[in-house]
């Protein structure tokens, strides 16, 4: 375990941030996802062979992971893709997230295929599902919050306050609603909301099962599922912002 919690935490975001780059070469994906499971190691993590091991740890790294997502303005997203219009816009974000997370499954699925092949290390496999979800979390979290200014329906300010409305709305998938009053980090760390968290989490991981499958096939399966996942979260999330933004006073433009 690391003698420095907060650069720990801050490393590992780092390395979180970088995978939800919008084009990563698959080489440096891999490279990514190897450094995160590293990283998960060297936090003493053993028995993530327990399910309940695997999503407490990943419930907890989620929300540790999340106010370092990097979430881009309107005005950036504009510069990045000019000439696009809020539907366009909003289309080419949530096909490059796809994307993504179909090339952190095939990442997955081609560090998995290294240990069918070398056996010892096969023992390391549940630390690979775990990080390889937390990579696919973030980078729909990354999604969640610029679908949010492309609609324009503003998120919290100041990192906490965003961070617990993006986990939020990942679980849920629903967009945050303004008009609603403000929650704690409370809200996302104990109770209903967590429990909320740990389900969905629950889900993802066992998904992601899929990318121990023998040699490169498992990388194919994880790859179409995490793309298709993340398409349909991006939807759905467009439909509930839609409904959202119109009931919005005063509406910037």
């Amino acid at each position: 375990m690391s003698g420095e919690p907060g650069a720990d935490a801050g490393e590992l975001g780092a390395t979180v941030a970088a995978l939800t780059a919008d084009d990563i070469a698959p080489a440096r994906r891999r490279q990514l996802l190897t450094r995160l499971v590293g990283q998960a190691r060297a936090r003493g993590i053993t028995d993530l062979f327990k399910p309940r091991a695997a999503v407490r740890w990943m419930t907890d790294t989620v929300a540790e992971i999340a106010p370092h997502v990097p979430i881009r303005d309107l005005a950036t997203l504009r510069r990045h893709f000019p000439g696009l219009d809020d539907d366009a816009l909003a289309d080419r974000l949530v096909r490059n997230a796809s994307r993504a997370t179909a090339g952190v499954g095939a990442a997955g699925g081609g560090v998995a295929a290294v240990e069918w092949a070398v056996t010892p290390t096969l023992l390391s496999a549940p630390v690979l599902l775990a990080a390889e979800t937390v990579a696919v979390v973030a980078i729909e979290l990354k999604l969640i919050g610029e679908l949010h200014e492309v609609h324009r329906v503003p998120l919290p300010a100041g990192g906490t306050g965003r961070a617990v409305s993006l986990v939020q709305s990942w679980a849920t998938q629903r967009g945050v609603n303004p008009m609603m009053p403000g929650v704690g980090v409370s809200a996302v760390l104990g109770t209903a909301a967590r429990r909320e968290l740990r389900d969905s989490l629950m889900r993802r991981f066992g998904r992601n099962l899929t990318t121990l499958g023998p040699f490169l096939t498992g990388a194919a399966v994880a790859g179409y599922l995490n793309r298709r996942a993340t398409r349909a979260l991006g939807e759905q999330l467009r439909k509930d912002l839609r409904r959202t933004a119109r009931a919005l006073p005063d509406k910037p433009s």
